[in-house]
């Protein structure tokens, strides 16, 4: 068997994140303190680049900025697509506190992907959500929230806003 024949895969190929192969400059807003009332927002630039990977049943996100205090900020998302469950999975790990993320789970519906899941912030449970909107592909925009109250109120404390860079266009650091 020729390990590079053109064998069908197992599963329709999922396309809801094909959106964000390639590499973005990434405009971020993030709040300054969570689900403290704050309302000071930071923010900052950094470059993002995204492939799929197990052939189209999930991909790799990574974000890198000098911006955020005194050392450079590698964050990446692996979202993985169960084709049982016909939705996505997200997990999320960076390179400070070196631990993978409990997961959200989702699906997308007319260009606007929606994740839920369970954390712990600053000491207490909490859900969270992502929305992924990918209506103008050319400039999604990701947003994080987190609900204190199971999910009565949300507080948005997380907005991404992606530029597709063109090709050879320098961005932020690698």
């Amino acid at each position: 068997m020729n390990a590079t024949s053109a064998r069908p895969m197992p599963h329709p190929v999922p396309r809801d994140f094909d959106f964000e192969f390639g590499r973005w400059r990434v405009h971020n807003e993030r709040l300054k303190s969570r689900l403290t009332g704050c309302r000071e927002w930071e923010r900052f630039e950094a470059v993002g680049q995204c492939h799929p990977i197990l052939g189209g049943m999930g991909n790799r996100e990574e974000l890198v900025t000098d911006e955020l205090g005194d050392t450079r900020f590698i964050g990446t998302a692996l979202r993985l697509f169960n084709p049982s469950a016909q939705e996505w999975s997200i997990w999320w790990a960076d390179n400070r506190r070196g631990v993978l993320e409990p997961p959200v789970h989702g699906k997308f519906a007319d260009g606007i992907g929606t994740f839920h899941g369970d954390d712990v912030h600053a000491g207490r449970p909490v859900r969270v959500r992502f929305i992924w909107d990918a209506r103008d592909a050319g400039r999604p925009r990701w947003e994080q929230a987190f609900s204190p109250d199971a999910g009565a109120s949300w507080e948005t404390n997380w907005v991404m806003t992606f530029t597709r860079l063109a090709a050879g266009e320098a961005g932020a650091p690698r």
